[in-house]
């Protein structure tokens, strides 16, 4: 960990704003703050920081609870940063791509409340908008949170609708079976992380990724267009 910290050091030296963006790993609490620490010593103010939506709902899910923990921190230490709390991203559709176009189903068990589902490439896009704006400010900016949500909320139904609807034939959707998801993620990811998934999924079920009144508002301000939707982004990657 002292030979991380001195790459980190030398990494961060002359630097005046930073992305902090943590993988799902089994230490990714630890690494972010580290990371947070030493930006600290170096004298960096101006921070960007990928949490996750409702961090603080889905307190039993590991990598969930682990970026609030990392919020907590910069709330403490009165670092200045904007905390990005992402929804479910569009992306993971990749992974499901060949099971729903090859077995007519849509698998993920996202459950019925509805989440608010982002394209990662808005979400770039935001984050780049806010690191400029941290970097142009004459002093070190409040911290702030913004919510990164999709233009629609949507369950597993509505999810099979569309792809039904972009395919041309019907797609399933055949309900919420968290046990069979962790089992299935297993075959190709650490049993912690599929676990950690599995419990994501569950909350998914019980509470949902649901945007705040205005979020969608400010978000199409920012960027100065539309979100991008759903349905879009499965035609592209349906090809």
């Amino acid at each position: 960990m002292a030979v991380e910290r001195h790459n980190l050091r030398a990494a961060m030296s002359g630097v005046s704003t930073l992305f902090l963006l943590n993988g799902v790993v089994a230490e990714e609490f630890t690494q972010a703050v580290i990371a947070l620490n030493v930006a600290r010593e170096v004298g960096i103010e101006r921070i960007v920081y990928l949490s996750v939506i409702h961090s603080d709902v889905y307190v039993n899910v590991p990598h969930f609870a682990g970026k609030f923990g990392v919020e907590r921190m910069i709330e403490a230490m009165g670092l200045h940063a904007t905390i990005l709390r992402p929804a479910y991203f569009m992306d993971n559709e990749i992974t499901v791509k060949d099971v729903v176009t090859g077995y007519g189903i849509y698998p993920m068990p996202i459950g019925d409340k509805g989440l608010a589902m982002i394209d990662a490439r808005d979400v770039g896009e935001v984050a780049a908008i806010e690191l400029i704006r941290r970097e142009q400010a004459p002093q070190p900016l409040p911290t702030t949170y913004i919510n990164l949500v999709g233009p629609d909320t949507l369950t597993g139904a509505d999810a099979a609708a569309i792809w039904s609807d972009v395919l041309g034939r019907e797609i399933a959707f055949p309900g919420n079976d968290t046990a069979g998801f962790e089992q299935n993620l297993r075959a190709f990811m650490p049993s912690w992380m599929a676990y950690d998934m599995r419990q994501m999924a569950e909350r998914f079920q019980s509470d949902g990724m649901i945007p705040e009144a205005g979020d969608v508002d400010r978000l199409t301000a920012l960027l100065g267009r539309p979100l991008r939707t759903y349905r879009d982004h499965v035609a592209q990657i349906v090809g």
